[in-house]
């Protein structure tokens, strides 16, 4: 058993097509991940990888503690289930399964005990005598997992295993999975493209689209919680409804206009709090997102309904227990799929083509999406409080609080936008504040805090049990915008330079038989302004590996590396400071290299002239070409 580490993978083709960009998880011991998405969205390329079918291009993957890059497939300790079974038809089902522990040479009488073991989990049992064709698709996919599971693998790996079967089969095979993986206690990968064997499946699962992670969560966050407009549409079934519209924040209400219909809603703030200020504006073009079960006749409904809204009948599809309406929004064309809203009713009522109804939303289970981005702007962790600020005599204001603005960001007095990121709201300052609710989000705790009546989200790795807290504000964080421009911005906190990966001969001096010598050997490093930092043996691996070794030496670079782990050196880069930046206990160095600018953490006055050395344990290093990331 093992978890597995995915860093920075890429799968990039000859043609420069992308498969896979910059994927990132860890996998932890005995989880259950599935892979979903449509056709060509990289999800099977990746599962390839992750047995060694499919060359890395860039990036670290590691099974336990190895790094498997490398690695046959045959060394990875993992077991493959494909789509297509892959039986010796000429094989009984024992031999089947025991053909691969024949090929590793185990004792018989072991390889008898796990067959027969794994033919018991998998009640196959009765049929070890018979051969492949002799059985139905479910019994042979059965056979398959057999064949996987007596290996005892530390991860498995499936490739859409049931998508020959028929949907009752399907449904069948899906439980018998699921308890397979808890009997057999291993790391299951599984690849889909059917999102309703996903949710069932999955203890946490990765959707993909053109190659890149859309979301990574749990099916019950990935349905509740959508990152964006397609997770919200690939997740559920049936298919979200979605209607383009504006938001204008109206004093304690919002007022909800669809572009579909003449009619208007008003809803309490209250349901919407979460959403992004600037998506509130009344002008900022919104997908807005209804479940069909959030979705109700209002007839049928609670005297309660905030939304109600008229739509004039389609269709209907009865499915027994339920009844599914098709309807399109009043005042709209009845072709346009932005009006189209689908109701779940299980009241029974007779309804036909044509019928004009009422339609009840419940607002606080709506789904809202930036039209440009398609990403939430109602998020579950805010990443920012939008306030209305004042900057007055040094000080910055909001929600009727002041807080002293640090030297480096001094500017002149102006009323604008504050935009403060959740994670600047720090504990320990000066300002008092009451915690009103707090809610722990995948490890993270997301408060949202009362200072003189006006509201803050903060975010913390640790609970806090009291009612009240002191804060205070990461100035190094904030940007605050007055008439369009921005008077305060936020500190780079990344430093980049150019760079080559080179190697060059040197002497190293070593003691051999008492006597001290200066052996040559090559060194490799980075070269950026002509100054050269050598690298680590694991650099070294993933430079090449992700680039090849003629590549390597003539590929543009990019050397990433945060302030905080760039300091003053008495050799390195040459640099020269134009400013200090004091961020109250803070302190950086605003320096040029070139047309460059870069920030160093120090502690500290600087004038002139100086060297800058990155921290070579902490940088990343990215090929600028195909913009991989490669550490």
């Amino acid at each position: 058993m093992a978890d597995v580490s995915l860093k920075h993978i890429y799968k990039v083709y000859s043609n420069g097509t992308k498969a896979v960009n910059d994927f990132n998880m860890e996998i932890e011991d005995k989880e259950f991940i599935v892979f979903v998405g449509p056709s060509g969205c990289g999800k099977s390329t990746t599962l390839r990888m992750i047995a060694g079918l499919e060359d890395i291009s860039a990036g670290e993957l590691k099974i336990g503690d190895t790094i498997v890059n490398d690695m046959e497939p045959k060394d990875r300790d993992i077991a493959m289930v494909f789509q297509n079974y892959a039986l010796y038809p000429h094989m009984t089902v024992y031999e089947n399964i025991a053909f691969g522990l024949r090929l590793r040479k185990l004792p018989k009488d072991e390889i008898h005990s796990r067959v027969i073991e794994a033919a018991e989990i998998l009640g196959i049992t009765d049929y070890l005598g018979k051969k492949p064709k002799e059985m139905s698709g479910g019994q042979r996919q059965r056979v398959a997992l057999g064949r996987a599971i007596v290996r005892e693998p530390k991860v498995m790996l499936l490739d859409e295993p049931l998508s020959n079967l028929d949907a009752k089969l399907r449904t069948q095979m899906r439980a018998e999975i699921a308890k397979l993986h808890k009997k057999l206690g291993t790391t299951f990968i599984y690849v889909t493209h059917d999102q309703v064997e996903a949710m069932t499946m999955g203890t946490r699962i990765v959707v993909m689209k053109n190659g890149y992670v859309q979301q990574i969560d749990t099916p019950k966050n990935l349905y509740n919680y959508p990152a964006n407009k397609f997770v919200a549409g690939f997740i559920g079934t049936p298919q979200m409804s979605f209607f383009e519209g504006t938001l204008k924040k109206d004093g304690e209400y919002v007022i909800i206009k669809f572009d579909c219909s003449d009619a208007d809603i008003k809803v309490p703030y209250s349901l919407l709090y979460k959403a992004k200020p600037s998506s509130l504006d009344g002008k900022t073009k919104v997908y807005i997102g209804f479940r069909a079960e959030d979705v109700s006749l209002a007839e049928s409904n609670s005297e309660n309904n905030l939304a109600v809204i008229n739509a004039v009948v389609s269709h209907r599809e009865e499915l027994g227990n339920e009844t599914l309406i098709y309807a399109y929004l009043c005042g709209f064309q009845e072709e346009a799929g932005s009006s189209r809203i689908i109701i779940k009713d299980n009241c029974g009522k007779e309804i036909n083509s044509g019928d004009i109804i009422k339609v009840a939303l419940d607002i606080g289970k709506a789904h809202l999406f930036d039209k440009e981005t398609e990403n939430s702007v109602l998020p579950r962790v805010p990443e920012y409080n939008y306030l209305d600020c004042q900057i007055k005599d040094g000080k910055l204001i909001f929600h009727g609080t002041a807080f002293e603005i640090p030297s480096a960001i001094k500017c002149a007095n102006t009323n604008g936008e504050l935009l403060l990121p959740s994670n600047a709201v720090t504990f320990g300052g000066k300002i008092k504040a009451e915690i009103v609710s707090c809610e722990e989000i995948n490890g993270i705790n997301l408060f949202s805090l009362a200072v003189n009546g006006g509201r803050l989200f903060a975010l913390s790795h640790e609970k806090i049990e009291r009612n009240t807290v002191n804060i205070g504000i990461d100035f190094k964080k904030i940007t605050v915008i007055a008439d369009g421009e921005n008077v305060i911005a936020p500190i780079n906190e990344v430093n980049s330079f150019n760079c080559t990966f080179v190697k060059r001969k040197t002497k190293r001096r070593i003691e051999q038989n008492g006597k001290v010598k200066n052996k040559k050997t090559i060194e490799f490093g980075f070269l950026t302004e002509d100054v050269f930092f050598s690298a680590s043996d694991d650099a070294v691996q993933k430079i090449f590996s992700a680039l090849g070794v003629k590549k390597a030496y003539v590929s543009t670079l990019k050397m990433e590396c945060g302030i905080h782990d760039t300091v003053v050196s008495d050799t390195g880069i040459p640099a020269k400071v134009e400013s200090v930046l004091e961020y109250g206990e803070d302190k950086f160095l605003k320096c040029k290299i070139g047309d460059n600018t870069v920030y160093v953490k120090t502690d500290r006055e600087y004038d002139g002239d100086i060297f800058i050395a990155p921290d070579m344990d902490k940088i990343g290093v990215v090929e600028k070409e195909r913009e991989i990331k490669i550490i």
